[in-house]
């Protein structure tokens, strides 16, 4: 808090995978946002394990991360450029898949367990707090017969790929509405199924 009013969000972390590999498959959602924010900037290799680029929504500047550790250990790089730049954890907005959202629903939430996800655990155990904001975009169900940590790393078969797209650019409009009419509207808006908007 600052001043009594909740603190502005500096940083908006994509959690991912680095490498070819791993590209467009369900778990690297955070990795497609960032990358729709990012405008006619470029990521850079930072000066931890992140790679990070400036840009500009409206008036305000912002910072784009991306970690090149590895999503079960995301929590190390954003702890890093946390301590680096004195950043509270309320100044760092996380975004990741949520295997147990349906495909196509976001989910914006101030704080929170990291449901099961990896890579939230990681930030939330390198923190030392579950007090970040977060959005979370749907890529579930799980299907039967198949474990859930296999089913994140695939590619989203071809009836899906135009909702996966579509979410994570009403996941971007999100964070551009967080950051400047704030997290009530915000949620009013993007926490309901895209079938009520």
């Amino acid at each position: 808090m600052e001043d009594g009013r909740p603190a502005r969000i500096r940083v908006i972390v994509g959690l991912g995978n680095k490498g070819e590999k791993y590209d467009r498959t369900r778990h690297n959602l955070g990795f497609e946002v960032v990358n729709l924010l990012k405008g006619e900037s470029e990521f850079a290799p930072g000066m931890g394990s992140y790679h990070i680029c400036e840009a500009s929504i409206s008036s305000l500047k912002i910072a784009l991360l991306k970690p090149t550790t590895y999503m079960n250990r995301s929590g190390k790089a954003v702890k890093n450029f946390a301590e680096s730049g004195s950043l509270s954890p309320e100044e760092i907005l996380v975004i990741a898949d949520d295997y147990n959202l349906p495909l196509g629903r976001i989910r914006l939430r101030k704080s929170g367990s990291d449901g099961g996800h990896k890579g939230l655990a990681s930030v939330i155990y390198h923190l030392g707090t579950e007090e970040f904001p977060r959005i979370r975009l749907g890529v579930g169900p799980v299907p039967d017969g198949i474990a859930a940590e296999d089913f994140v790393l695939e590619r989203f078969a071809g009836d899906e790929i135009e909702t996966a797209k579509a979410m994570t650019e009403r996941a971007a409009l999100a964070v551009k509405t967080w950051l400047l009419e704030g997290y009530e509207k915000a949620a009013s808006i993007f926490n309901r199924p895209v079938d009520e908007n």
